[in-house]
């Protein structure tokens, strides 16, 4: 079992490094997209919010601000990378033994067992008003196998500012990284 600091860097590694491996992809991915392409297909890909930021600086041809990316206009890169951020996304959700809930934990201590069973509240909430069953398969996994981090060896080993600040950072990664509405089904 690891200490505070110990679990700190295991949970907020992972995704900084899924992040390094996906940023390249998206980034690539993103400016060879043909917004140009017919539109057709049975689904689109909602992007999250980074890949949007991305999209306002290299503004491709065809581009429109907020638009989703329907399947005849896909390419292996985008998937890629899009996969990568979804998955970075959803793992740093601030639950359980996810790698937010990680990071959440080391930063908060015991208060973190509120954070994410507000955040449960949150989710199952937003899945059922917003009539988006994607993420149903998720939650009820998480519920599975509990939304309370267990303690650390060491709950009191000090985590220092350089790890608090990227504690702290690290919080916005699922705002960043993760479609809400994921994959939208066309008629």
């Amino acid at each position: 079992r690891a200490n505070r600091r110990e679990m700190f860097d295991i949970g907020v590694a992972g995704p900084l490094g899924g992040l390094v491996g996906a940023i390249p992809f998206v980034w690539f991915g993103l400016a060879t997209l043909d917004f140009q392409a017919p539109i057709h297909g049975p689904f689109a890909i909602d992007l999250p919010l980074g890949m949007q930021m991305i999209l306002d600086v290299l503004q491709p041809a065809g581009y429109e601000r907020g638009a989703s990316i329907a399947s005849s206009q896909l390419n292996p890169l985008f998937m890629a990378g899009w996969v990568g951020l979804l998955i970075t996304g959803l793992n740093m959700m601030p639950v359980s033994q996810l790698d937010g809930g990680h990071v959440v934990y080391t930063l908060f201590g015991r208060k973190a067992h509120w954070i994410a069973r507000g955040f449960m509240v949150f989710a199952i909430a937003y899945i059922v008003f917003a009539d988006n069953w994607n993420l149903g398969v998720m939650v009820f996994l998480v519920l599975l196998m509990g939304t309370d981090h267990p303690p650390t060896r060491d709950d009191h080993a000090r985590l220092g500012p350089f790890r608090i600040c990227l504690g702290y950072a690290s919080l916005l990664i699922p705002i960043l990284c993760f479609a809400p509405r994921i994959i939208l089904l066309r008629s």
